[in-house]
């Protein structure tokens, strides 16, 4: 990992530490994306396109955008320049929001709660070994 340039570093990633903001702003990705895949599930219902849903759909992935590329900002800073892992951390965060968001995670049954949290965590230790 390279040392971050504290000269172009802005104020708030220099009060806050760039690791927290790459937490927030990945975590609001994740639940913009979560919420982007929620909406798109409803988008066709009765075989008629439900419009209200593709705009929420649509502008929940926007702002999911938006949010990672803010979160990108400062993994590149940090040293972590491989899309894989940058693609791995925003996918488990992104994930777990579907399951959280959607209220159907706690319904579930517990051997499918087990699994999921496996693939996290298998995620996590490829992050891990890719040099995250």
């Amino acid at each position: 990992m390279q040392a971050i340039d504290t000269a172009t570093t802005p104020g708030l990633a220099r009060a806050v530490g760039p690791w927290a903001l790459v937490l927030v702003f990945t975590l609001l990705s994740g639940v913009g994306d979560a919420f982007g895949f929620i909406h798109a599930s409803r988008v066709w219902h009765a075989d008629r396109f439900m419009w209200a849903a593709a705009l929420k759909s649509a502008l929940s992935f926007q702002a999911g955008a938006l949010m990672m590329w803010m979160a990108l900002r400062y993994l590149i800073k940090l040293g972590v320049i491989a899309a894989e892992t940058q693609t791995m951390l925003w996918f488990a965060v992104t994930i777990l929001g579907v399951a959280v968001l959607s209220g159907k995670f706690l319904q579930w049954e517990r051997i499918a709660q087990f699994l999921g949290a496996a693939v996290l965590g298998g995620i996590f230790v490829l992050m891990l070994r890719t040099g995250a």
